[in-house]
């Protein structure tokens, strides 16, 4: 009986992390403006905008078009997928997954021009579980040390 049991949980885990890495993604649901989104009441993310933000927002002295193309070279070489937006709407919505687990993660960056240059506003979240252990923090700090480069 015992052995039953463990394999009944066993196969439910292993259920589980399927479902985890193979759940599909939906665009519509996960592409959202940094600054109108409402901020979640998990812990399980990192918000960049002028009000209400975890973070302010920096100004680079770039162009928009040209800081989406760097944001976006940052992201694909980090692992990210664009999944939703544009570089040349300057809205774009990335899908990463943490490494040891797999779980989805989804960053929508958003440039808006400022002055002479432009502004990156962000909104990082994890579609699973109650905290993210500081990954969308992180990668995000992470994406923008590199833009700074």
């Amino acid at each position: 009986m015992i052995k039953l049991i463990l394999i009944v949980v066993l196969v439910g885990a292993v259920g589980l992390l399927a479902y985890i890495r193979l759940a599909p993604s939906d665009p519509a649901r996960w592409h959202e403006d940094p600054r109108l989104v409402s901020r979640p009441t998990t812990p399980n993310f990192h918000l960049i905008r002028m009000v209400g933000g975890d973070a302010m927002p920096r100004v680079f002295q770039a162009p928009a078009e040209e800081l989406a193309t760097r944001i976006d070279q940052i992201a694909r070489a980090d692992g990210a997928t664009l999944i939703a937006g544009s570089l040349a709407s300057g809205h774009m919505t990335y899908l990463t997954r943490t490494r040891l687990m797999g779980y989805p993660d989804y960053t929508s960056i958003l440039i808006e021009p400022a002055g002479e240059g432009a502004m990156l506003l962000a909104f990082a979240r994890a579609r699973f579980g109650h905290s993210d252990l500081g990954n969308n923090r992180a990668r995000l700090e992470r994406w923008i040390a590199a833009l700074s480069d």
